[in-house]
């Protein structure tokens, strides 16, 4: 052995060699896997431990200057005038403005900052924009589209299913419910906010950012550039987490612009504050659930209305004879986008808390009452694995109340039960949450609890007190010491069943693992004190009012 090292192209000598591979690959059935379905460890896991893990953040490049980038004081304020004087003068700076787009770039980003500080910006505001006081209001008065002046409960788009009819669902009901549930926005919160490097030779760009979407980036860059594709790569190292946040890139193009002025590599890291800001949030949404239910357990009708949230997950897998489900768009105020499991985590939140109100209106078990109404065996089976191993015919103490709740979204099956207590002060401590969770054949059961595990603490986070605050344009907690996420004393003992199907396909694991945790939540507080709270977050000052 040489130990000799090669490139691909030293290997190839410069050849095309293509082969042809066939559509008729037999696969090994996992029963007769002999890795995959082995719990490996991340070979590089101690150093995002250590903190040694390089993100594009962490990169350096020789010539490498770093970039900042003006913001408005406000949504959808315009520049009215900018004096660059000030920050033109200072030492090794260039000033770069494009229109709009004001930038700074330096060697070094204490010296960006200080002169994006000395720019002079005049901006005209919008007054009177809407805030969390009256924002769920807004959405249900605001629904867009083909539709503008007709009324809301004829405002439709596509996203759009009917069976039966509700109406006479409705009539042969015993018992009948109705409730609005109200979803906040909230943040993403990657551990590495936004950030991009950029360099341009000859002519080309070479852009690299922890993005979700590296070709969605580069053909944002070269609408922008007005280039073809060949002349633009967009270079991933690894992301320092997204959950759905980094689907549309922002600090590419701004890099980009800043590099090709100065014809030295740029790079670009947002603040945190930046990242609250001007980054994407999870939609806020409206959801009106009205159903009939039998004395017998059987529901008769459902007719489940989302307003801006979005569409994912807002089928119902229990068997009801009269459907009626809609998804109505809004002119939302905040800019919003793609979250972990995408709109599923509000659907699936209102309609398994309708779920159990109508099991308590009948006086029938959350869990028999859930497994009457369902003909999934894989639903059923996590449902009941996840009880199984909860306890959940056990007694409970004075104060505190079980809740259970499932879903099937991104080819997972989930079911979760929680355990809370709540003191005479009406204050919420979740103690225990059990999860089961299946989506076919495991690849990698160490990998694949990892998953679920984050998860359910980033579920803790949106079901507990996460949400966005904000008034006339501002978000109003713009930092990690005003935007509460969930801390080491939030977890609660956390147990994880996986279920391994070695006689199904596998599927997605990382997404379908978040929806259960809010509405298990929901119905034990609901078990704990009879109130049947409808607004995520649930508890944001940590007390149930």
């Amino acid at each position: 052995a040489t130990n000799q090292k090669l490139g691909f192209g030293a290997l190839t000598k410069g050849q095309d060699i293509l082969h042809t591979i066939s559509d008729d690959v037999p696969l090994i059935a996992a029963k007769d896997w002999k890795v995959a379905g082995i719990p490996e460890k991340k070979i590089y896991g101690m150093s995002f431990i250590t903190g040694k893990h390089k993100y594009t953040s962490d990169m350096v490049m020789a010539g490498m200057m770093y970039g900042k980038v003006l913001r408005p004081p406000s949504f959808n304020a315009k520049l009215v005038s900018a004096d660059l004087s000030k920050a033109k003068a200072m030492p090794g700076i260039t000033v770069v403005q494009d229109g709009d787009f004001i930038g700074v770039v330096a060697k070094d980003v204490v010296a960006a900052g200080k002169a994006l500080r000395l720019i002079d910006a005049k901006w005209s505001e919008v007054s009177d924009q809407p805030s969390n006081a009256n924002i769920f209001d807004y959405l249900v008065k605001n629904a867009t589209a083909h539709n503008q002046g007709r009324d809301p409960e004829s405002r439709r788009n596509d996203l759009e299913s009917n069976n039966g009819d509700v109406g006479v669902g409705i009539k042969e009901a015993d018992f009948k419910h109705a409730l609005t549930y109200n979803i906040n926005y909230i943040a993403h919160v990657p551990l590495e906010p936004r950030a991009a490097l950029a360099q341009w030779t000859d002519g080309k760009l070479t852009v690299w950012t922890g993005t979700q979407r590296p070709f969605g980036v580069q053909e944002q860059l070269t609408r922008l550039f007005n280039l073809n594709k060949d002349k633009v790569r967009v270079i991933v190292p690894d992301t320092g987490s997204a959950y759905g946040g980094k689907h549309i890139e922002d600090a590419s193009p701004e890099a980009a612009r800043l590099a090709k002025v100065v014809q030295k590599p740029v790079k670009v890291v947002w603040t945190r504050e930046e990242e609250f800001t001007w980054a994407y949030f999870r939609p806020g949404g409206v959801i009106t659930v009205e159903a009939g239910v039998k004395k017998d357990g059987t529901i008769t009708s459902w007719k489940f209305i989302n307003y801006n949230s979005g569409a994912a997950g807002m089928g119902t897998q229990y068997k009801i004879a009269n459907q009626h489900v809609a998804h109505i768009p809004s002119n939302t105020p905040l800019r919003q986008g793609s979250y972990r499991a995408l709109a599923a985590t509000a659907n699936t939140f209102a309609r398994e808390s309708h779920v159990t109100d109508l099991a308590r209106l009948i006086k029938m078990d959350q869990l028999d009452f859930r497994l009457k109404n369902l003909d999934d065996a894989r639903f059923k089976a996590v449902l009941q694995t996840a009880a199984k191993a909860f306890g959940w015919s056990a007694s409970k103490a004075n104060g505190h109340g079980y809740g259970i709740a499932g879903e099937f979204e991104k080819g997972g099956y989930v079911g979760t039960c929680a355990e809370v207590e709540v003191n005479d002060d009406k204050e919420v401590k979740v103690l225990r949450i059990t999860q089961a969770f299946e989506c076919g054949a495991i690849v990698n059961p160490h990998h694949l609890e990892n998953q679920i595990m984050g998860s359910v603490i980033q579920g803790l986070g949106g079901a507990l007190f996460e949400k966005i605050d904000f008034a006339n344009g501002k978000i109003l907690n713009s930092s990690l010491s005003s935007y509460r996420v969930p801390r080491f004393s939030d977890i609660p003992q956390i147990e994880i069943i996986l279920i391994d199907r070695k006689d199904l396909p596998s599927a997605g694991g990382g997404e379908s693992g978040i929806l259960g945790v809010a509405p298990a939540i929901r119905n034990a507080i609901l078990d704990a004190t009879g109130v049947a709270l409808t607004t995520l977050p649930l508890i944001p000052n940590g007390k149930v009012s």
